[in-house]
Protein backbone atom coordinates (compact mmCIF):
# COMPACT_ATOMS: atom_id res chain seq x y z
CA UNK A 1 0.00 0.00 0.00
CA UNK A 2 1.35 3.45 -0.95
CA UNK A 3 0.92 6.28 1.29
CA UNK A 4 -0.08 9.84 0.33
CA UNK A 5 0.03 12.93 2.32
CA UNK A 6 0.50 15.36 -0.21
CA UNK A 7 -2.29 16.41 -2.64
CA UNK A 8 -0.24 17.00 -6.14
CA UNK A 9 1.90 13.41 -5.66
CA UNK A 10 -1.45 11.56 -5.32
CA UNK A 11 -2.66 13.50 -7.97
CA UNK A 12 0.31 12.66 -10.07
CA UNK A 13 0.43 8.95 -9.13
CA UNK A 14 -3.24 8.85 -10.18
CA UNK A 15 -3.30 10.71 -13.20
CA UNK A 16 -0.29 8.32 -14.31
CA UNK A 17 -2.17 5.17 -13.49
CA UNK A 18 -5.26 6.32 -15.20
CA UNK A 19 -3.38 6.88 -18.67
CA UNK A 20 -2.75 3.03 -18.21
CA UNK A 21 -6.22 3.00 -18.71
CA UNK A 22 -7.02 1.55 -14.94
CA UNK A 23 -10.34 2.06 -13.46
CA UNK A 24 -10.05 4.27 -9.72
CA UNK A 25 -12.45 2.94 -6.97
CA UNK A 26 -12.42 5.84 -4.12
CA UNK A 27 -13.56 4.96 -0.05
CA UNK A 28 -13.66 8.45 1.58
CA UNK A 29 -13.20 7.33 5.81
CA UNK A 30 -12.83 9.33 9.02
CA UNK A 31 -10.61 6.67 10.20
CA UNK A 32 -11.26 4.32 13.58
CA UNK A 33 -11.76 1.76 10.73
CA UNK A 34 -13.76 -0.91 11.26
CA UNK A 35 -15.64 -4.54 9.59
CA UNK A 36 -17.99 -1.81 7.51
CA UNK A 37 -15.08 0.14 6.03
CA UNK A 38 -13.32 -3.21 4.75
CA UNK A 39 -16.11 -4.36 3.56
CA UNK A 40 -16.14 -0.97 1.20
CA UNK A 41 -12.24 -1.25 0.34
CA UNK A 42 -13.23 -5.41 -0.56
CA UNK A 43 -16.36 -3.63 -2.91
CA UNK A 44 -13.63 -1.52 -4.56
CA UNK A 45 -11.52 -4.11 -5.38
CA UNK A 46 -14.14 -6.08 -6.60
CA UNK A 47 -15.62 -3.10 -9.34
CA UNK A 48 -12.07 -1.24 -9.97
CA UNK A 49 -8.23 -1.56 -10.37
CA UNK A 50 -6.83 0.44 -7.96
CA UNK A 51 -8.58 1.77 -4.89
CA UNK A 52 -7.49 4.49 -2.38
CA UNK A 53 -8.84 5.31 0.96
CA UNK A 54 -8.69 8.78 2.33
CA UNK A 55 -8.58 8.94 6.16
CA UNK A 56 -9.24 12.51 7.38
CA UNK A 57 -11.32 13.84 10.01
CA UNK A 58 -13.32 16.81 8.82
CA UNK A 59 -13.26 19.63 11.32
CA UNK A 60 -16.65 21.28 8.63
CA UNK A 61 -18.79 18.66 9.59
CA UNK A 62 -19.00 18.66 13.46
CA UNK A 63 -21.20 21.01 14.46
CA UNK A 64 -20.35 20.74 17.95
CA UNK A 65 -16.33 21.02 19.09
CA UNK A 66 -16.37 18.63 21.68
CA UNK A 67 -17.10 15.87 19.08
CA UNK A 68 -14.67 16.46 16.91
CA UNK A 69 -12.23 16.42 19.85
CA UNK A 70 -13.86 13.50 20.46
CA UNK A 71 -14.07 11.42 17.83
CA UNK A 72 -11.55 8.36 17.55
CA UNK A 73 -8.56 8.42 15.48
CA UNK A 74 -6.06 5.30 15.58
CA UNK A 75 -3.80 6.06 12.42
CA UNK A 76 -1.55 2.91 13.18
CA UNK A 77 -4.55 0.73 13.79
CA UNK A 78 -6.27 2.40 10.26
CA UNK A 79 -3.29 1.32 8.22
CA UNK A 80 -3.15 -2.11 9.28
CA UNK A 81 -6.35 -3.00 8.48
CA UNK A 82 -5.80 -1.72 5.36
CA UNK A 83 -2.68 -3.01 4.20
CA UNK A 84 -4.12 -6.62 5.17
CA UNK A 85 -7.85 -5.51 3.13
CA UNK A 86 -5.26 -5.04 0.17
CA UNK A 87 -6.12 -1.13 -0.11
CA UNK A 88 -3.60 0.22 -2.95
CA UNK A 89 -3.36 3.75 -1.89
CA UNK A 90 -3.95 5.42 1.48
CA UNK A 91 -4.36 9.29 1.51
CA UNK A 92 -4.00 10.98 4.92
CA UNK A 93 -3.83 14.69 4.08
CA UNK A 94 -4.04 17.43 6.59
CA UNK A 95 -6.51 20.07 7.16
CA UNK A 96 -3.72 22.67 5.67
CA UNK A 97 -4.05 20.37 2.54
CA UNK A 98 -7.68 19.78 2.31
CA UNK A 99 -8.18 23.77 2.99
CA UNK A 100 -5.10 25.29 1.77
CA UNK A 101 -6.90 28.54 1.72
CA UNK A 102 -9.42 28.34 4.42
CA UNK A 103 -13.16 26.58 4.48
CA UNK A 104 -14.80 29.59 3.06
CA UNK A 105 -14.40 29.12 -0.48
CA UNK A 106 -17.05 26.42 -1.01
CA UNK A 107 -20.57 26.88 -2.88
CA UNK A 108 -22.46 24.52 -1.39
CA UNK A 109 -24.89 22.31 -3.74
CA UNK A 110 -28.38 23.10 -3.11
CA UNK A 111 -29.94 19.66 -2.73
CA UNK A 112 -33.05 21.02 -1.29
CA UNK A 113 -35.48 19.34 1.52
CA UNK A 114 -33.01 16.07 1.85
CA UNK A 115 -30.45 18.22 3.27
CA UNK A 116 -32.73 20.12 6.09
CA UNK A 117 -34.34 17.34 8.03
CA UNK A 118 -33.19 14.36 10.39
CA UNK A 119 -29.43 14.89 10.69
CA UNK A 120 -29.68 18.50 9.01
CA UNK A 121 -31.98 19.24 11.63
CA UNK A 122 -30.03 18.12 14.69
CA UNK A 123 -26.93 18.63 13.30
CA UNK A 124 -26.79 22.22 11.71
CA UNK A 125 -23.99 22.83 9.03
CA UNK A 126 -23.43 19.17 8.44
CA UNK A 127 -24.00 18.14 5.44
CA UNK A 128 -22.51 21.49 4.49
CA UNK A 129 -19.28 20.55 5.44
CA UNK A 130 -19.34 17.23 4.54
CA UNK A 131 -20.24 17.82 0.81
CA UNK A 132 -17.19 20.11 1.14
CA UNK A 133 -14.64 17.59 1.78
CA UNK A 134 -16.40 15.08 -0.42
CA UNK A 135 -16.26 17.53 -3.30
CA UNK A 136 -12.88 18.34 -2.20
CA UNK A 137 -11.39 14.39 -2.23
CA UNK A 138 -13.54 14.01 -5.43
CA UNK A 139 -11.57 16.86 -7.39
CA UNK A 140 -8.31 15.81 -5.72
CA UNK A 141 -9.13 11.59 -6.37
CA UNK A 142 -10.97 11.74 -9.86
CA UNK A 143 -12.59 8.46 -9.62
CA UNK A 144 -14.71 6.30 -11.37
CA UNK A 145 -16.54 5.00 -8.32
CA UNK A 146 -16.90 6.02 -5.12
CA UNK A 147 -18.01 3.69 -2.13
CA UNK A 148 -20.21 4.49 0.71
CA UNK A 149 -22.00 2.73 3.37
CA UNK A 150 -25.47 2.94 3.82
CA UNK A 151 -25.42 3.33 7.67
CA UNK A 152 -25.40 7.40 7.01
CA UNK A 153 -28.04 6.69 4.41
CA UNK A 154 -28.90 10.59 4.08
CA UNK A 155 -25.16 11.38 3.91
CA UNK A 156 -25.47 8.56 0.85
CA UNK A 157 -28.20 10.13 -1.13
CA UNK A 158 -26.86 14.01 -0.36
CA UNK A 159 -24.19 12.76 -2.03
CA UNK A 160 -25.69 11.01 -5.02
CA UNK A 161 -27.66 14.33 -5.41
CA UNK A 162 -24.54 16.79 -5.00
CA UNK A 163 -22.72 14.51 -7.42
CA UNK A 164 -25.87 14.75 -10.04
CA UNK A 165 -25.90 18.38 -9.37
CA UNK A 166 -22.31 19.40 -9.99
CA UNK A 167 -22.14 17.06 -13.15
CA UNK A 168 -19.96 14.31 -11.84
CA UNK A 169 -19.08 11.17 -14.03
CA UNK A 170 -18.46 9.13 -10.76
CA UNK A 171 -20.65 6.54 -9.91
CA UNK A 172 -21.64 6.33 -6.19
CA UNK A 173 -22.14 3.03 -4.49
CA UNK A 174 -24.25 2.18 -1.57
CA UNK A 175 -23.04 -0.57 0.09
CA UNK A 176 -25.09 -2.92 2.71
CA UNK A 177 -24.68 -1.68 6.94
CA UNK A 178 -22.49 -3.97 8.63
CA UNK A 179 -23.78 -4.94 12.54
CA UNK A 180 -22.39 -6.72 15.59
CA UNK A 181 -23.71 -9.94 16.33
CA UNK A 182 -26.39 -8.18 17.97
CA UNK A 183 -27.60 -5.99 15.17
CA UNK A 184 -26.19 -2.62 16.46
CA UNK A 185 -24.67 -1.05 13.21
CA UNK A 186 -20.94 -0.79 13.55
CA UNK A 187 -19.64 2.63 13.88
CA UNK A 188 -16.50 4.40 14.92
CA UNK A 189 -18.70 5.76 17.69
CA UNK A 190 -19.42 2.52 18.95
CA UNK A 191 -15.51 2.73 20.87
CA UNK A 192 -17.12 4.98 23.12
CA UNK A 193 -19.75 2.91 24.54
CA UNK A 194 -19.62 0.33 27.64
CA UNK A 195 -20.20 -3.44 26.86
CA UNK A 196 -23.37 -2.95 28.78
CA UNK A 197 -24.91 0.39 26.47
CA UNK A 198 -23.82 -1.90 23.76
CA UNK A 199 -26.03 -4.74 24.61
CA UNK A 200 -28.68 -1.87 25.05
CA UNK A 201 -28.23 -0.34 21.83
CA UNK A 202 -29.29 -3.40 20.03
CA UNK A 203 -33.22 -2.19 20.73
CA UNK A 204 -32.25 0.57 17.63
CA UNK A 205 -32.12 -2.86 15.11
CA UNK A 206 -35.18 -4.65 17.42
CA UNK A 207 -37.16 -1.58 16.96
CA UNK A 208 -36.04 -1.15 13.15
CA UNK A 209 -36.52 -4.69 12.37
CA UNK A 210 -40.51 -5.09 14.38
CA UNK A 211 -41.21 -1.97 11.91
CA UNK A 212 -40.17 -4.01 8.52
CA UNK A 213 -41.94 -7.22 10.28
CA UNK A 214 -45.26 -4.86 10.48
CA UNK A 215 -44.87 -2.85 7.69
CA UNK A 216 -48.23 -4.11 6.03
CA UNK A 217 -50.01 -4.24 9.45
CA UNK A 218 -50.38 0.13 9.56
CA UNK A 219 -50.25 3.35 8.00
CA UNK A 220 -46.89 3.83 7.71
CA UNK A 221 -47.36 7.42 9.95
CA UNK A 222 -49.26 5.16 12.59
CA UNK A 223 -46.07 2.39 12.29
CA UNK A 224 -43.47 5.47 12.81
CA UNK A 225 -45.30 6.46 15.92
CA UNK A 226 -44.78 2.93 17.11
CA UNK A 227 -41.53 2.68 16.42
CA UNK A 228 -41.03 6.34 17.99
CA UNK A 229 -43.11 5.13 21.06
CA UNK A 230 -40.74 1.74 21.83
CA UNK A 231 -37.74 3.90 21.88
CA UNK A 232 -39.16 6.92 24.16
CA UNK A 233 -39.71 4.19 26.21
CA UNK A 234 -36.45 2.15 27.11
CA UNK A 235 -34.41 3.39 29.44
CA UNK A 236 -31.15 4.85 29.21
CA UNK A 237 -31.70 5.72 25.18
CA UNK A 238 -32.63 9.61 24.23
CA UNK A 239 -34.31 9.62 21.03
CA UNK A 240 -33.42 12.20 18.49
CA UNK A 241 -35.76 10.78 15.74
CA UNK A 242 -37.67 7.98 14.33
CA UNK A 243 -39.23 8.31 10.86
CA UNK A 244 -40.53 6.34 7.92
CA UNK A 245 -40.54 8.56 4.44
CA UNK A 246 -39.63 7.71 0.74
CA UNK A 247 -35.80 6.52 0.76
CA UNK A 248 -35.66 9.09 -2.86
CA UNK A 249 -37.03 11.99 -1.57
CA UNK A 250 -37.10 11.67 2.18
CA UNK A 251 -40.38 13.09 2.24
CA UNK A 252 -43.57 11.25 3.51
CA UNK A 253 -45.44 9.04 1.66
CA UNK A 254 -48.51 6.59 2.14
CA UNK A 255 -47.64 4.14 -0.28
CA UNK A 256 -45.62 0.80 0.83
CA UNK A 257 -42.52 0.51 -1.43
CA UNK A 258 -39.56 2.40 -1.53
CA UNK A 259 -39.28 3.45 2.17
CA UNK A 260 -37.07 3.35 4.86
CA UNK A 261 -37.00 3.74 8.60
CA UNK A 262 -34.41 6.40 10.08
CA UNK A 263 -33.56 7.01 13.47
CA UNK A 264 -30.89 8.68 15.84
CA UNK A 265 -30.51 8.24 19.20
CA UNK A 266 -28.04 8.75 22.11
CA UNK A 267 -26.63 6.21 24.60
CA UNK A 268 -24.46 6.97 27.59
CA UNK A 269 -24.22 10.39 25.21
CA UNK A 270 -22.63 8.95 22.51
CA UNK A 271 -24.95 10.02 19.30
CA UNK A 272 -26.05 6.19 17.14
CA UNK A 273 -27.69 6.49 13.66
CA UNK A 274 -29.19 3.88 12.09
CA UNK A 275 -31.93 2.78 9.26
CA UNK A 276 -33.42 0.08 7.72
CA UNK A 277 -34.82 0.08 4.15
CA UNK A 278 -37.84 -1.40 4.09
Amino acid sequence: MINFESREELQTFISREKDKGLSIGFVPTMGALHAGHLSLIQAAKDTCDLVVCSVFVNPTQFNKAEDLEKYPRNEKRDKELLEKAGCHVLFLPSVQTIYPDGTDHFEVPDVGHMAQVYEGEFRPGHFDGMMQVVSLLLDMVNPSHMFMGLKDFQQFAICKKMVEIQGRTVEVCGMPTFRETNGLAMSSRNERLSAEAKKEAKIIYETLDWVKQHLLDYDNSVLAELGERQLKNFPGLILEYFDIVDKTSLRHTNNKENLIALCAARIEGVRLIDNMIL
